[in-house]
C-alpha cells in the first residue's frame, strides 16, 4: 500500500485515538509523515512504533491552538521538504472540558463555547497557516478536517459541540471554495461512534451512571439505527482518510464524508 508515497504529511492531535489511527493509515501508505500534540511522550512513542514498521515518522510538541506553534513547525516542514501534501487535525474536546452535559438552559456561556473554541477554532488554525504555505509552494494538497455526526442530529444536552460540529461542516465548504484554484481539497471527516475509543466508553459509562441504565442498553439503543451490521472502526477512519489525500481522493472535495457504516438517524 502506497497510494501516499513521496507524499509529505503532518498529524495534528496526533495523542488521540483518531488522530493516531490516521497517523497509522498515512504511514503504511508511505507517507513522510510528522505526529504533534501538547503531549509529547506520547506522539514520540507512537512516532518509534510507526517507524519500528518500516514508516518515515517524526514527532514533535505542537499546540494546536497556538497560531505561531503551528506556523513555526510548518514553516519547518516547508524547509526540510519544499512542500506540504496533507494535514490532518483529530483535536477533540472531553466531557470534563464541556461541564458534562447540561441542559442549555443551565449551561453556562463559557461551557457552550468551550468546544466551539478548541474544536472549531484549532481546525481554523490549523488549515488556514496550512494552505498558505501549500499556495506559497504551490503545492496542490488536501486539508482533511474532523467533525461528528452531532451536526445532524437531535441529542439533547450537547449544544456546544453541537454547533462546534455544524461550524466545522460550514468552514470546510468555505474553505474548499476558496481553495480550490490552488488545486487544494479541503474535506471534513465525520466518524461515527467509535466505541473502541476510550471516549465513546466514558460518555456511555457516564450516561449509564447518570441515568441508572445499563451500558449495554444504550450500546443496543445506539446501534438499532445501523443500516449494516458492521459498525465503524479506527482502522475505517484512518483508511478512509488515506484513501480522501490519495490521488483516487480527487473526486471528493468540500464534502462532508460520513464514516459510520450508515446510520438511518443521520442525514
Amino acid at each position: 500500500m502506497t497510494n501516499l508515497k513521496n507524499k509529505v504529511a503532518v498529524v495534528f492531535a496526533a495523542s488521540g485515538e483518531i488522530a493516531g489511527a490516521v497517523a497509522r493509515s498515512f504511514s503504511e501508505h508511505g507517507a513522510k509523515l510528522y505526529i504533534t500534540a501538547r503531549n509529547f511522550d506520547v506522539v514520540k512513542s507512537l512516532a518509534k512504533k510507526l517507524n519500528e514498521t518500516g514508516g518515515n515518522v517524526e514527532a514533535a510538541q505542537v499546540d494546536a491552538l497556538n497560531e505561531t506553534e503551528i506556523d513555526d513547525f510548518l514553516k519547518k516542514v516547508i524547509a526540510d521538504n519544499g512542500k506540504l501534501d496533507i494535514v490532518f487535525n483529530g483535536i477533540g474536546a472531553n466531557y470534563e472540558e464541556m461541564g458534562g452535559r447540561p441542559p442549555t438552559t443551565e449551561a453556562t456561556f463559557e461551557q457552550f463555547m468551550a468546544p466551539i473554541k478548541k474544536i472549531c477554532g484549532s481546525q481554523f488554525l490549523t488549515s488556514r497557516v496550512a494552505a498558505r504555505y501549500m499556495i506559497q509552494t504551490q503545492t496542490e494538497g488536501t486539508i482533511l478536517l474532523l467533525t461528528a455526526a452531532l451536526s445532524r442530529s437531535k441529542l439533547p444536552n450537547v449544544a456546544g459541540i453541537t454547533a462546534a460540529s455544524a461550524a466545522i461542516e460550514g468552514l470546510t465548504r468555505v474553505m474548499a471554495a476558496e481553495w480550490g484554484a490552488n488545486g487544494i481539497k479541503v474535506i471534513g471527516i465525520c466518524s461515527g461512534a467509535l466505541m473502541e475509543t476510550k471516549r465513546i466508553a466514558g460518555f456511555i459509562s457516564d450516561v449509564a451512571q447518570k441515568y441508572s441504565i445499563p451500558a449495554e442498553q444504550i450500546v443496543a439503543q445506539y446501534k438499532a439505527f445501523d443500516i449494516l451490521k458492521t459498525s465503524p472502526s479506527l482502522k475505517h477512519v484512518g483508511e478512509t482518510a488515506a484513501f480522501l489525500a490519495s490521488a483516487n481522493g480527487i473526486a471528493f472535495n468540500s464534502h462532508i464524508v460520513d464514516v459510520d457504516c450508515g446510520k438511518m438517524n443521520i442525514l
